[in-house]
């Protein structure tokens, strides 16, 4: 994970506002979400390893991310840049369980912090600047 510095960083507004403006760019609210904060990501590569994340925290309001309805008005963290490694291939230790297949539908990452080359981040902050160029006013 490398931590990008962003104009983006303490923007306050409603979340309706900002996830509607971010899926623009390619971002959708992340997986691992909680009432309190979560996380806009999006992917910079076609085999979804790199990454860039914009962390939010719920300032006020109620925040269910499984809806795109909210009152909630959050503040923008400190976005940054992450790789996620996967084992190519065939899992050896797969055991054939329906209930967990419901629920594990993707393997967990080798690398959760892999090293993220220069163009990667480049590639990020580009991103990022392109984000703020047109980022509602508060």
């Amino acid at each position: 994970m490398i931590t990008l510095t962003s104009a983006l960083e303490n923007k306050q507004a409603a979340y309706v506002n900002i996830q509607s403006y971010l899926e623009d760019y390619g971002f959708t609210i992340g997986g691992n979400w909680e009432y309190d904060h979560g996380y806009f990501d999006a992917n910079l590569d076609e085999a979804q390893k790199i990454w860039v994340r914009i962390p939010f925290t719920v300032i006020h309001g109620t925040f269910d991310g499984d809806t795109k309805e909210s009152d909630a008005v959050i503040r923008l963290g400190k976005p940054f840049a992450l790789k996620h490694l996967y084992e190519e291939g065939l899992d050896n230790e797969a055991r054939p369980m329906v209930s967990a297949a419901l629920v594990n539908q993707f393997q967990d990452p080798v690398d959760k912090d892999a090293e993220i080359e220069q163009k990667w981040l480049d590639e990020a902050e580009n991103l990022l600047k392109r984000v703020e160029q047109g980022f509602p006013r508060e």
